[in-house]
Order: C-alpha cells, then sequence, then structure tokens
C-alpha cells in the first residue's frame, strides 16, 4: 500500500532517512579530514508530494532539488502557500523556454551547459527577479552529448566549459557559483570524482570565487565527498523508493 504522505509514520520515516544519510556525510567528511559544515545536502523530492517537502522543511532541512519544471512549479507553489520556504534547486536538464517559470521559484539552477541556456536563464531572471540566481555549470565528464554538459577542454563557442562559464559570470542576472556533475554510466564513482576533481581545481583557478561542487548521490556520496564535494544531491537515501511512491 502507498504510505499516507502526511502520516506521522511518514514523517518518522522521513526523519529516520534524514538522520541516516546525516550521519553518512558525518562519516564520509571525518574520513576525508573535512569540516562537516563544508558540505550541504539538497534532498532531490522529484516525484514526491509537497507534504513530503514540507516535512523535510520542519526537520530542519534548508535545500530542495526538483527536475522537471512541469512538476516542481506546482509543488513550490504549494509549499509555499503553506508557509514553508527552502532553497530550491533545479537540477535537471532545462529547456531555454522553461527558463521564464524556473526562475520565479528556485534560487539554483544546477544544469547550465551551454551559452545559449545562459543567456536565456539570465534574460529570465533579469525580467523576473529582484537578485541574482546561483548557476552551477554541468560538467560533462565522459562528453556524452545524450547526458549533457559542458565540455572541459572544449573550445567549442557554446558547450565548451570556459565559454559557458564567461557567459554565465559575465551575466547580471546570474552568479557562477561553481560546478555540477554525475558520475557517467558504467564509471566507478572514485574515477568519475576524481575526474571532477581535476576540472575543479582548474576552474577556481580562471574563478576563484566559485567553489560550489555539486557531485554525488544516494548510492556515491561518499566518494563524492572524498573528492571534495561541497553538495550531494539525495534523493531515495532520504525519503524510500520511488516505486513505492507513485
Amino acid at each position: 500500500m502507498r504510505p499516507d504522505p502526511g502520516h506521522p509514520d511518514r514523517r518518522a520515516e522521513l526523519a529516520a532517512g534524514l538522520a541516516r544519510v546525516r550521519s553518512r556525510i558525518a562519516d564520509a567528511c571525518a574520513a576525508a579530514g573535512r569540516d562537516r559544515a563544508e558540505v550541504t545536502m539538497v534532498a532531490v523530492t522529484k516525484t514526491y508530494p509537497a507534504s513530503d517537502v514540507l516535512a523535510l522543511a520542519g526537520l530542519g532541512v534548508v535545500d530542495m532539488g526538483e527536475n522537471r519544471d512541469q512538476e516542481a512549479a506546482g509543488k513550490a507553489a504549494e509549499v509555499a502557500a503553506a508557509g514553508a520556504t527552502p532553497r530550491w534547486h533545479f537540477i535537471g536538464q532545462l529547456q531555454r523556454n522553461k527558463c521564464r517559470s524556473v526562475v520565479r521559484y528556485a534560487d539554483v539552477v544546477q544544469s547550465v551547459d551551454s551559452v545559449r541556456l545562459a543567456r536565456a536563464l539570465d534574460a529570465a531572471a533579469l525580467a523576473s527577479r529582484d537578485r541574482p540566481v546561483d548557476v552551477l555549470v554541468q560538467v560533462s565528464i565522459d562528453a556524452d552529448p545524450a547526458r549533457g554538459g559542458a565540455l572541459p577542454g572544449s573550445a567549442d563557442a557554446d558547450v565548451g566549459l570556459g565559454p559557458v562559464a564567461e557567459a554565465v559570470a559575465g551575466a547580471a542576472g546570474l552568479r557562477l557559483a561553481g560546478l555540477m556533475a554525475v558520475a557517467p554510466l558504467g564509471w566507478e564513482p572514485q574515477r568519475a570524482f576524481a575526474r571532477l576533481a581535476e576540472v575543479a581545481q582548474a576552474f577556481r583557478a580562471a574563478h576563484p570565487e566559485a567553489v560550489a561542487l555539486s557531485a554525488g548521490m544516494s548510492g556515491d556520496l561518499e566518494a563524492a565527498i572524498r573528492h571534495g564535494a561541497t553538495h550531494v544531491r539525495v534523493g531515495s537515501a532520504l525519503l524510500g523508493m520511488r516505486s513505492t511512491l507513485r
């Protein structure tokens, strides 16, 4: 039977999941010799109801992640109407025609991977917001175009990492905050995040204030933290398997 997200038992499930994830993050930070305060957990609430977001907010979770505007826009409005004000991160591939909607609720967009998208997001932010949107440039670790991501070391005027970063850094409606990546299919997390750490080191030499590094999910957050992640995106380990909820 599908659990009732508004039931006290659901809140207890979420509290237990949150405790486990927080413990994992703390242990990973200790193992890496890092300060626990350096790592932010983003609760990936895609496909979960607004009531779960409200319960997590009540448990002290500030950062929530969504990857589809069609779902996120309504959910963010419902959560706001209930009086909660989480920091919304848009983490999915973003189409330029969705920028105007996304900037109305998202304070962070983690998936900018082209100059054209940066320009569209900037225009939308300037038209709809009184403060910039924080942007993480999505990096392609394996250069697979199907998975998105700007290309490190490429001079491509639209999708090279350098040109994308410069477009974001020069945009009045955006603030370049750092990088995001997903471990490629078939890659061991250690290999993927070690490669990402190399990219991040070079990136910060050019953009020293853009220190955020979003990497790692439920199954590989320890490896990501070991290699410098400042944000980990956690869904199933926190909220349970989606197949039981939808």
